[in-house]
Order: structure tokens, then C-alpha cells, then sequence
């Protein structure tokens, strides 16, 4: 019976169609549309990464080559209709097509499309979420100085949306706010590293926490400590799924109300801890992925019942135009897995109450149940625009909770020490300054042992400016330990050649540059913005984090005797732009057509303009800027910098390779290879003999350590690396996956230099 594969699931359930009906969630009449809808395949959908400034150009690409492409284009019999645009999501940024995951992936017509998606999603131009997944952080309505929490975060699609929101004016290089993204799981929070690292973003931080019990942070404020409150918070709880059931068939065959009976505790708990740390006037987005009213309105009714009027539900029906939603329902009934109904808690018999509980029942009071305005809720349907199920429900704070009626702020002061890399926590002698009363004898309990480990904190580390991780006796860590982040001090002398060298601008954030490592030399710089720098520095005691910051420079082996020892890194260098006066070449798009598609070209092959500028250069690390020329409207439209390498007769570009061809594609250049896997194999060793000449020629810095890590990802994965070989950082291991479904196997990689070698859970969003 097995010689046929998996017997096919068969897409029935009873309990779940007697338990819906029953519920009447679905109006009238549309039931069979409502369940016929469930039973087909999940349309694939797209994001166009929105804060870039190619997004235009990635969009008008899509639309002029690709999609025309697919006209009149069958696919096992299927006509292959014209991808659409989600009419509710802003700027024609997102799009979806009857083409499954599987045909996109199996069909040979289709290869050079699903090639165009695998490249630019890894290079973060473009995400491939589902529709419903994309609503919760349009709704958080973010601003670039917002401070924001993504409670569970993994595997991390709305986690980039908010990013991208946060960088909405690309000429800011630090925006005020930052993201801190959660998750429970030690494994998926290194997959969410690498879809956030995509976005090379010096304002997202990945923590390792349970949501129902995550940490107040603190922060320094005029050299006083306050808990820091979160002007958004995206609240996206586990759930049952039954809103997935499109894409995860196994949900048809395990469904049963059992699962929403023992995750809604958990539920009421992550939204309460959310709301509690959210500063007054915020907004927290509260979701889930299921269409069943326990997971959904019950937990809502109960965080409104308890605030007492500190929450309300915003009224958000005119965001969003074109998205067809449902109201929230004010009534509904429990059920046990056994079918048995309940509509009160009192009739629930005492050996169930452990089961049932009385938060998931609706509100009794007619005048209460009213003034919750449960209807504000939204709850998407998946036959009215072909989606996914979805729940989401928007909570305004407008004061304190009941329980915490004064904002909580630590009785102490902080003396400030100028010129050093760390603000150092100490016992206030005079407390009554900034007197307000804790709000609760836990959170009292709590500030004042975290005191006590402030205090007990070495001068040392103080010195140093090194975050965690924090010792395992005073918290007990989970999954792989982290390298320390230690902030650059003040005076390193390792700064002042790297200044000299790229003319940095006085007002560059030097005291943002961090490494991942305390002892011996340090390989590589990264940075981070003010104020996660902020929170890295007064939180090391109490917050497990696993990443952040994006690298800005990597030590070159030989770079001394080319008057620097570090050379820029891609990933970074939109960010240090700004800063940099040296070492800068213009280039046309002639020339940038050489760079990205030579692997190591002579100065001669290069216009007669750059020749003569890099000609009175010294040898080393550059820039390379493209600026559009609006009176060639065919050209490119969107400036590019590269980071590159000034040898002594030739001149290359440091480009991870699906970076390269995003920018081919948008200059026009065709870059598909039909027979790719069989060239790379014949390519192979000539690629080594290129690297080992660049290697010798130009003496760049290929780590021992990461040249290791490549070969055994190689061989793990049994492909030719997808990167130029001497650009080979964290970030560009995990470029190397070859679909978006594998970058979760391989999410391993941390981008700190000192690469663990983990292993992530294979997660799909």
C-alpha cells in the first residue's frame, strides 16, 4: 500500500463543520462557497520590500518582464493566470497568483520566474508572506521614531514589514525607534536573524524570551533609569491554525476544539504582558491565524473586562480600503472535543473546569458587553478574496492597568561618565529625586534584584562596555550560548586609522560600534543605532540576546600595509554612506555592468573618467556610487553603492551574488541560466583557482574559521557557494540557500563573526 507515496489527505472534517455552523461565523448562504474555498490551494503571494529606493524599479521589472512572461503560459493543462495586486495593500507593493508553491517550483516554463524570486528574496527585495500575514503591521500604524515589540516573532515576515516601516525615509541611516523581535524558541530565533538580517538594519534586536513572562527592559533617560514602554507592540500569538488549513493540510485531519481549550490561557496571558508594557496612547495589534472565537474575541473580552477602561478597541474599518473583513461576534458557545456544548460557565460540571475555563465564555452584562465594541475586531474569511483565515484586533492604552496604576520607573540615578562606552548603574543616595511607587510587589521584588546584580557587576565589564550574555546563575540559559557584545571604548586606538582613512564625519556614531568578541583581535565591526545601544548596555542582566546590529567593516588580513586594516562590508555600507568623505568613485552604469559581472577586471577595461580617479588612489578598500542620469530615463533610476577593492592594475566589487543580480536585472542585463546547477559544476574548480588568485593578488581576508564554515555548508548542502568567493561573511552563508523553504533549515548562521553552527527548525511563515 506504501508504493504510491502518502495516501492524499482527505479535506473533511465533521466537528469542524458542525462546530462553525454551529457558531454561524460564516453569513448566511455562503457556506459551501466558505468551505470549497478551504479545500483549494493557498495562492502565492508576494511583498515588494517597500522602504528601498528600487522598490519602483524592482515593481516596474515584475510588471514589464515577468509577469508578461506568464500571458497565455499552461501549466499541466492550468492556464497560468496574470498575477493581481492586493488592492488593500498600499502602492501596488503586493501581489498574488494561482501558481502554487509546488507548480512554481516543479515547472520548467516557470524556472526562470521562481529564479527571480529565490534571488530577490534573499537579497530582501522582495518577501514571500501570505496576504493575511502582511495585515497586523499595516494596522500598527509605525512611524520611524516608534519603539516597537514583536512578541512572537518567528519565523519573522511581519518582522521585516515593521522594519522596513521604521526606514521609511531612506536618508536617515538611524531612525529613532527600533524593533525588538521575540521569540520562545531558541532554534526559530535564528531564523528570524536571517530574515531580518536580510534588511541589513542597525535597529532591530532578536531576543530569546517566553512572551507571557518577557522581561521589563530599562532604559537611561537624562541618567536616570525608567522602564522602557513600547509605542507598538505586534502581539501574533501561537494558535491552532485553523485559518491555515489551505496551505497546512494536516490541520483538516488533527483539527478538534481541544487545542483552542488549551492555548487560550497562554493567549490571555502573552496579550496581557503585551498591554502592560505598552505606553500610554500605544497601540497593540493582537492576531492569530485561527477563525475560532476561545482564541479570538474570548481573549479580548477577558483584556478588556480587566482593564477596566485602560484598553479600548480602535475602530479601524476605513484602514485598509478593499480588504473585505468580518465583524467581531459578541456571542458565542464552548465546546469540548467531544461535541458537547456548554453556553455558561456555570454549566460547565466541575470535573471540566480545569478544561474550561470562565474567561472563554462571552460577557453576560448586555450594558458591558456593549461598550467593548467587539464588532471593531476584524476576522478575514478565506472565500471573499481568496485567502487565508485571519483574526486581528487593534487595542488603544489609554491609561495605566488597574494593577499598575502609576508607570513604573526605578528609584535610581545614574552617574554619568563622559568619554566612557557604558552608562554605570549605581545606588542613588538620594532616591526621593525621582520617587514613584512601583506597581507591583513582584516588579518591586524584581527591581530590586536586578539592582543587586547591577551592583554586583564587575568594574571590568563596566569598563569595557560588555552586554551579557549574563552569567548562567543568575539566568539559566537555553540553546546556544552568545558571544558578548562590547561596545568599541571611546579611545581604541583601532578607530583612529579607520577614521583617518575613509575621512569619516565628525558626527559619525562611533560610540555605536560593537564586537562580538572580549579577547584577541577583533575581526569584525558592527553597529547599532543610539538607542538600542541604549537597551544593550541596561538590560545585560535580565534579556537573552541572540542578535544585533549589522556589520559595518571585516578585518583584511593585509590591510595595514593599504593604511587600514578593516575594509568596508556591504551589508553595512548604506548605513555608513552618509559618513564617509574618501575613497569614493562615481561610476556609470557601463562601468557598473563591468563590476558586477567580472570577477576581477583590469583598470583598462573601465571608462576613461574612473580610470583617472582611481589612478591617483592608494590601494585599498573604496566606494563605488552609481547616481541615475534623469535625462536617460532607460538607464537605471535608482542610485547603488558598492563596496569595493582597489587593487594595483584592476578593480573589483565585494557583492554577495544574488545582490549582483538584483542590481543585473534591474539594469536590463539577462542573468538567467537554464542549465545553472550543471555550469556551477563545470564552473567549480575554475572559481577556486579565481579565488585563490584574488586571495594572493589582492591579499584580502578570507577567515580560516569562516572558509571552514563554508566548506561544511557546502557539503551539507551539496551546492557550489552563491557567493563571490572572497565575500564570504555570516550573512552571505545563509545567501547561499537556493529557495526560501531551505533558508529555514540553514537559518543556522549568526551573523556575528563568530558563527555558531546551529541548527534551525524547518519553519515556513
Amino acid at each position: 500500500g506504501w508504493a504510491g507515496g502518502y495516501p492524499e489527505i482527505v479535506k473533511e472534517n465533521e466537528l469542524f463543520e458542525q462546530y462553525y455552523r454551529e457558531l454561524g461565523i460564516v453569513p448566511a448562504g455562503e457556506w459551501d462557497a466558505f468551505m470549497a474555498a478551504l479545500r483549494e490551494p493557498l495562492p502565492a503571494t508576494l511583498r515588494i520590500t517597500g522602504y528601498r529606493s528600487h522598490a519602483k524599479e524592482i515593481l516596474h521589472c515584475l510588471k514589464e518582464k515577468y509577469f508578461r512572461e506568464l500571458q497565455d503560459l499552461e501549466v499541466d493543462g492550468q492556464k497560468v493566470e496574470m498575477p493581481q495586486s492586493l488592492s488593500w495593500y498600499p502602492e501596488e507593493l503586493a501581489w498574488h497568483t494561482n501558481l502554487s508553491r509546488k507548480i512554481l517550483r516543479k515547472s520548467p516554463q516557470l524556472e526562470k520566474f521562481h529564479q527571480f524570486l529565490v534571488s530577490e528574496t534573499e537579497c530582501g527585495n522582495i518577501s514571500r508572506q501570505e496576504a493575511v500575514s502582511m495585515i497586523p503591521p499595516l494596522l500598527l500604524d509605525v512611524s520611524p521614531h516608534h519603539k516597537i515589540l514583536d512578541m512572537c516573532a518567528a519565523p519573522g515576515s511581519k518582522t521585516a514589514q515593521l522594519i522596513e516601516m521604521l526606514h521609511a525615509d531612506m536618508n536617515v541611516p538611524f531612525p529613532k525607534g527600533f524593533v525588538i523581535a521575540n521569540d520562545v524558541d531558541n532554534k526559530r530565533c535564528y531564523l528570524l536573524v536571517h530574515q531580518a538580517k536580510r534588511l541589513n538594519s542597525p535597529c532591530i534586536m532578536v531576543v530569546n524570551h517566553d512572551a507571557s513572562s518577557i522581561p521589563n527592559l530599562q532604559i537611561d533617560v537624562d541618567g536616570r533609569k525608567e522602564i522602557l514602554f513600547y509605542d507598538r507592540i505586534l502581539c501574533d500569538v501561537p494558535c491552532s491554525g485553523d485559518g491555515t488549513m489551505r496551505k497546512n493540510i494536516d490541520v483538516w485531519k488533527k483539527w478538534t476544539t481541544q487545542n483552542s481549550l488549551q492555548l487560550h490561557g497562554l493567549q490571555l496571558r502573552i496579550a496581557t504582558r503585551g498591554v502592560e508594557q505598552l505606553a500610554e496612547g500605544g497601540r497593540m495589534v493582537y492576531s492569530t491565524c485561527s477563525l475560532n472565537p476561545i482564541e479570538n474575541e474570548a481573549v479580548i473580552a477577558s483584556l478588556l473586562e480587566k482593564s477596566q477602561g485602560a484598553l479600548e478597541l480602535a475602530d479601524v474599518s476605513s484602514e485598509l480600503p478593499g480588504l473585505k473583513r468580518m465583524p467581531g461576534i459578541t456571542k458565542w458557545k464552548v465546546m469540548l472535543k467531544d461535541g458537547q456544548w456548554f453556553e455558561e460557565w456555570k454549566d460547565v460540571p466541575s470535573n471540566r473546569q480545569t478544561q474550561i475555563r470562565p474567561t472563554m465564555f462571552p460577557v453576560k452584562d448586555e450594558e458591558k458587553l456593549k461598550a467593548m465594541n467587539l464588532e471593531r475586531c476584524l476576522r478575514i474569511l478565506p472565500h471573499h478574496q481568496n485567502t487565508g483565515g485571519f483574526f486581528v484586533a487593534v487595542l488603544i492604552k489609554k491609561s495605566p492597568m488597574p494593577w499598575n496604576k502609576r508607570q513604573p520607573k526605578v528609584h535610581q540615578k545614574l552617574p554619568q561618565r563622559t568619554g566612557d562606552t557604558e552608562v554605570t548603574a549605581a545606588n542613588s543616595g538620594n532616591g526621593s529625586d525621582c520617587i514613584t511607587e512601583e506597581p507591583t510587589l513582584a516588579e518591586n521584588e524584581e527591581s530590586k534584584k536586578m539592582q543587586e546584580l547591577q551592583n554586583s557587576d564587575t568594574e571590568q565589564s563596566k569598563k569595557e562596555g560588555v552586554c551579557g550574555p549574563p552569567p548562567s546563575k543568575k539566568m539559566k540559559l537555553f540553546g546556544f550560548k552568545e558571544d558578548p557584545f562590547v561596545f568599541l571604548p571611546e579611545d581604541d586606538p583601532l578607530f583612529l586609522p579607520i577614521q583617518k582613512f575613509y575621512a569619516l564625519d565628525p558626527s559619525f556614531p562611533k560610540m555605536n560600534l560593537l564586537t562580538r568578541t572580549q579577547e584577541g583581535k577583533k575581526r569584525q565591526l558592527y553597529m547599532v543605532s543610539k538607542e538600542l545601544r541604549n537597551v544593550l548596555l541596561n538590560n545585560s542582566e535580565k534579556m537573552k540576546v541572540i542578535n544585533t546590529g549589522i556589520k559595518v567593516w571585516s578585518r583584511n588580513s593585509d590591510g595595514e600595509q593599504f593604511g587600514c586594516a578593516f575594509r568596508l562590508a556591504q551589508e553595512g555600507i548604506y548605513t555608513l554612506y552618509p559618513f564617509i568623505h574618501a575613497r569614493i568613485i562615481n561610476v556609470c552604469i557601463e562601468d557598473v555592468k563591468i563590476l558586477l559581472t567580472q570577477e576581477n577586471p583590469f583598470l583598462s577595461k573601465f571608462s576613461s573618467e574612473t580610470q583617472k580617479k582611481v589612478k591617483d588612489m592608494a590601494m585599498g578598500s573604496i566606494v563605488l556610487k552609481y547616481d541615475p542620469d534623469p535625462e536617460k530615463p532607460h538607464d537605471l533610476q535608482c542610485p547603488i553603492v558598492l563596496c569595493g577593492w582597489q587593487g594595483k592594475t584592476s578593480l573589483r566589487a565585494f557583492v554577495p551574488k544574488n545582490e549582483r543580480l538584483h542590481y543585473l536585472r534591474m539594469m536590463g542585463v539577462e542573468v538567467f541560466k537554464a542549465k545553472r546547477k550543471e555550469e556551477e559544476l563545470e564552473n567549480k574548480t575554475e572559481e577556486e583557482g579565481q579565488h585563490r588568485l584574488a586571495q594572493t593578488e589582492e591579499g584580502m581576508d578570507v577567515e580560516d574559521k569562516e572558509h571552514d564554515l563554508v566548506t561544511k555548508m557546502e557539503a551539507e548542502i551539496g551546492e557550489e557557494s552563491s557567493l563571490s568567493p572572497v565575500e564570504s561573511s555570516a550573512m552571505e552563508i545563509e545567501n547561499k540557500t537556493e529557495d526560501l523553504d531551505q533558508s529555514s533549515k540553514n537559518a543556522n548562521t549568526h551573523v556575528s563573526q563568530e558563527n555558531k553552527d546551529t541548527d534551525a527548525s524547518n519553519v515556513k511563515d
